[in-house]
């Protein structure tokens, strides 16, 4: 027994050695590799909010062009409130001005932004200003990012201008923050000393040797991978920075920063995770291995051994109940035979416990596949929804990024829907919009079509449906002619919508927004010419 327990405490002790040395590697190459991960997983996260904030200005095409200019030659004549929460009031007083002013009239059709009047110009900024300061503000708080801001570029005083600000500042606030730190005062723009308005246009020097990843992001149009390290009076962050271009102009840099310290933190909390779960599981098996080796002892081993292999080539719980069956004396052979059948019985409710842990991933796999796929098909007509739509334009103004495509679009709207709901109910009204997807489904079956709002629909044509685009509107047409001369019908099913068409130009197009805005028009004309042709 003393022999025994000199082994068993060399082993331990051994095996303790061996423990301490394994977890100190094991917890540095944990660490740093948690650090490559996670600051890449960041850096990937931080990128796709900049990619969605650019995206939706992108999307606005030259209107924001408009607002840009604009803002940065009459900033300091608007007033912002500095606690607003909404934009609908601004935007409001702007519609109610502008059709005051120009009734009858619509902008960018029979009149440009630069025939309206300062007064409108101005509500106009307002209205614009807080729309976007509010997105990104939404933007910042749904991912939990600190800042995400935009900022204009002049390059030749190596000068950033925050004209969509990730932090907002009252003119009285600036004119304290410039007092306390008077080496900003050189940067001032004068607006006032209101503590009730916004302080517009923060502008600061950022030198092109400290801020790299910023200037080179600018220069080249492109993102740069890794963080711009900020380490100032506002914080420690890391900061993304992705280029916009809006029709091929280059405008400025959506910015988008994470906490140094939160990155620091998540990383260390990981390795503290995986470091804990490793020393569970490695002081498990030492002491399963101790445990075992000090049990064991020369008489019958070989019949052990043997009973042991056969388990380990079966897999078969029953060799557990033969090696307890043959148990015999209180011996250190004993002692092995009663911790392989231990181990032999843990192995099997381990095995057990594990089959059962796959079959609910499983199970919970296919419900998140399932989860995904309703999340982009519309509930009531079956086809793809406008979040399916956004997706396939994101995928298609990606690959013209690089190359041109053969693509078109067609949008189409339901005339009457209102009138039919009015007089033969929602329930009927449904039907109307069902039985137009079926037929826009059957004509450009070789393309996919999306419900994008309650009556209207787009679809991307592509293969044999581009190939054949005039042939395919000409047949939609056709068929809901068909329907409206079918005396048999209810009137709800004597469908009615009108159709426009635009491919993609290479010479006219650089993304789909504008292929879409061309195919929306043609629709809008084709809806004028059909209710012309009713009077």
């Amino acid at each position: 027994m003393k022999r025994t327990q000199k082994l068993g405490f060399k082993i331990g002790a051994l095996f303790t050695v061996f423990l301490v040395v394994i977890l100190l590697l094991c917890g540095i190459t944990t660490y740093y590799g948690q650090m490559s991960i996670y600051r890449a997983q960041c850096e990937n996260d931080i990128r796709s909010v900049g990619e969605y904030l650019a995206s939706l200005m992108t999307a606005e095409g030259e209107d924001f062009i408009i607002y840009q200019n604009y803002f940065l030659n009459h900033y300091a004549e608007v007033d912002i409130p500095v606690d607003a929460d909404e934009y609908l009031t601004a935007q409001d007083a702007y519609n109610d001005l502008f059709s005051r002013t120009y009734p009858g009239r619509t902008l960018g059709i029979d009149i440009e932004f630069d025939e309206l009047s300062d007064d409108v110009k101005h509500a106009y900024l307002v209205y614009t200003q807080l729309y976007w300061i509010l997105t990104f503000e939404q933007a910042r708080e749904d991912f939990g990012l600190p800042y995400s801001y935009y900022l204009v570029v002049d390059t030749e005083k190596e000068n950033v201008i925050y004209m969509i600000d990730g932090e907002r500042s009252s003119r009285a606030g600036h004119l304290e923050f410039i007092e306390k730190y008077p080496e900003y005062k050189p940067y001032h723009h004068e607006q006032g000393s209101e503590a009730e308005f916004m302080y517009l246009h923060d502008e600061y020097h950022n030198d092109a040797s400290e801020y790299a990843i910023l200037w080179k992001t600018w220069k080249t149009g492109e993102r740069q991978p890794g963080y711009q390290v900020f380490r100032n009076k506002w914080g420690n962050t890391y900061a993304y920075y992705t280029p916009l271009v809006i029709n091929g102009q280059k405008l400025g840099l959506v910015a988008t920063e994470v906490e140094i310290a939160a990155v620091n933190n998540e990383i260390l909390k990981d390795t503290l995770r995986q470091l804990a779960v490793i020393a569970v599981i490695m002081t498990a098996g030492v002491i399963a291995l101790v445990f075992i080796i000090n049990r064991r002892y020369v008489r019958k081993i070989v019949e052990l051994e043997a009973q042991v292999k056969d388990y380990t080539l079966t897999k078969d719980p029953a060799v557990g109940d033969e090696i307890e069956r043959n148990i015999r004396g209180r011996d250190e052979i004993t002692s092995l035979a009663e911790g392989v059948v231990s181990m032999i019985r843990e192995i099997e409710h381990h095995i057990n416990n594990l089959t059962r842990t796959y079959q609910e991933l499983d199970e919970a796999y296919s419900d998140a596949e399932r989860m995904r796929t309703l999340a982009v098909i519309d509930g009531l007509t079956g086809i793809r929804n406008m979040s399916a739509y956004e997706l396939e334009v994101n995928n298609l103004n990606r690959t013209l990024s690089e190359k041109p495509v053969d693509f078109a679009i067609a949008m189409i709207d339901m005339n009457d829907l209102k009138r039919i709901n009015d007089t033969y109910g929602h329930g009927n009204g449904n039907k109307a919009i069902k039985k137009l997807s079926d037929i826009i489904c059957q004509v450009f079956k070789h393309s996919m079509v999306f419900r994008i709002g309650g009556d209207e629909f787009a679809v991307i044509l592509e293969n044999d449906d581009y190939a054949n685009r005039n042939a395919a509107v000409g047949k939609f047409k056709y068929r809901l002619e068909t329907l409206q001369r079918d005396p048999s019908l209810p009137p709800w099913e004597k469908i009615s919508a009108a159709i426009g068409l635009a491919a993609f130009d290479p010479s006219l197009d650089t993304q789909v927004e504008s292929v879409f805005k061309r195919a929306d028009a043609a629709m809008y004309e084709d809806k004028k010419a059909m209710k012309a042709s009713r009077k």
